[in-house]
C-alpha cells in the first residue's frame, strides 16, 4: 500500500491512542513512584528509575507502528479482530499503573499483568500472521512485559 494522507493520519491516531495509555499510566504512577515505591523491598536486578521512561516511549512507538502496519493489512482476515485487541490491551496496559501505583496494590497489579501478557501474545500470533514485520516490532514490548511480570512478582513476594 501505498503512504496517503489516510494512512499518515491512522498512524497519528495509533501514537496518540497509544500515548493516552501511557498519560493516564505516568498520572496513576506520578506520586507513588516519589512516595510508596521507593519504600518497597525490591529485587537486586529492579532497573534503574531513568530505564522507564525512554524504555516504554520507544515501546508505546513501536506498538504504534506494529498496529497501524496490521491496519494496512484490514482486508486480511483477522485484522480487525487484532485491532480490536491492540485496543483492548492499552486499557490493560493504562490499568496495570493505576493498580500498582495508584492504589498501591502490587497483587492485584500481578493479576492483572498476567492478563495483559496473555492479551499481547494472542496479539503476537496474529500480528505475525498479518505482517511479519509488525510482529518483529510487537517482540519487545512482549519481552518487556514478561520481564515486567517477573519483576511485579518479585516486588509482591517481597512485600507480602
Amino acid at each position: 500500500m501505498k503512504p496517503n494522507k489516510q494512512s499518515a493520519f491512522v498512524l497519528g491516531g495509533f501514537l496518540i491512542a497509544s500515548f493516552s495509555a501511557a498519560a493516564i499510566g505516568g498520572y496513576a504512577t506520578a506520586e507513588s513512584v516519589r512516595t510508596w515505591y521507593p519504600l518497597l523491598n525490591k529485587p537486586a536486578w529492579n532497573p534503574p528509575a531513568w530505564v522507564f521512561g525512554p524504555a516504554w516511549t520507544l515501546l508505546y512507538t513501536l506498538m504504534s507502528i506494529a498496529a497501524w502496519r496490521v491496519w494496512r493489512q484490514q482486508d486480511q482476515p483477522g485484522a480487525n479482530k487484532a485491532l480490536g485487541l491492540f485496543f483492548a490491551q492499552l486499557g490493560l496496559n493504562a490499568l496495570w499503573s493505576v493498580l500498582f501505583f495508584g492504589l498501591q496494590q502490587p497483587g492485584l497489579a500481578l493479576v492483572e499483568i498476567v492478563l495483559l501478557w496473555s492479551a499481547l501474545a494472542i496479539i503476537q500470533r496474529d500480528f505475525w500472521r498479518l505482517d511479519h514485520i509488525a510482529g518483529i516490532l510487537w517482540i519487545p514490548y512482549l519481552a518487556w512485559v514478561s520481564f515486567a511480570t517477573t519483576l511485579n512478582t518479585a516486588i509482591w513476594w517481597l512485600n507480602r
